[in-house]
């Protein structure tokens, strides 16, 4: 009978909860076409919620600077004290640049929003 209260709990629920708090991006213009992106963000569960939040700022800055694409370069992401941060840089394009990271900027500032995820 005592084992019947513990069944249900939610415990392992709350747990898989992702509830993100995004704590800002730093945009730079590094020369011309290059732009380099910090964000940061607590409640992450891995590297991947971090690298996102920087492509969706990198997608959002790209429309405002009135281009349709971007090619991500590099992300360094770290953790520490339960703060994840990432430095990306991406080139942002008028059309579809060489190369297989390009982000079409329209269709992932949409899934953004879908997601929830903040932009420049």
């Amino acid at each position: 009978m005592a084992l019947a209260g513990c069944a249900g709990s939610g415990a392992d629920v709350s747990r898989d909860t992702f509830a993100p708090v995004y704590q800002g991006i730093e945009t730079r213009l590094l020369d011309g076409d290059l732009v380099n992106f910090r964000v940061g963000m607590t409640g992450a569960r891995n590297q991947a919620d971090v690298d996102q939040y920087a492509r969706c700022a990198a997608a959002q800055y790209t429309l405002i600077r009135g281009y349709g694409f971007t090619r991500h370069v590099r992300t360094t992401a770290a953790q520490q004290g339960g703060v994840w941060t990432a430095d990306a840089v991406f080139v942002i394009s008028p059309a579809l640049p060489a190369g297989s990271r390009t982000i079409d900027a329209e269709v992932t500032v949409a899934n953004c929003g879908v997601s929830r995820i903040p932009t420049v």
